[in-house]
């Protein structure tokens, strides 16, 4: 599992993303969560949101 995080941190990590709710910005980091699964912070917005949640990735 932790090898999936490392693939998708450097695919994700400085990408910028829109999600569905209409933030944008650069991808943070990503994490890996038992509970939820893959979610990602993005810079200038607080908290972290499921991958799903991903409308468009630029960069």
């Amino acid at each position: 599992m932790r090898t999936e995080q490392g693939a998708f941190e450097t695919e994700l990590v400085g990408k910028t993303v829109v999600l569905t709710d209409g933030k944008a910005g650069t991808v943070d980091r990503v994490f890996l969560d038992d509970e939820h699964g893959l979610r990602i912070s993005v810079a200038g917005h607080e908290g972290r949101w499921p991958i799903s949640t991903v409308k468009h990735i630029e960069g």
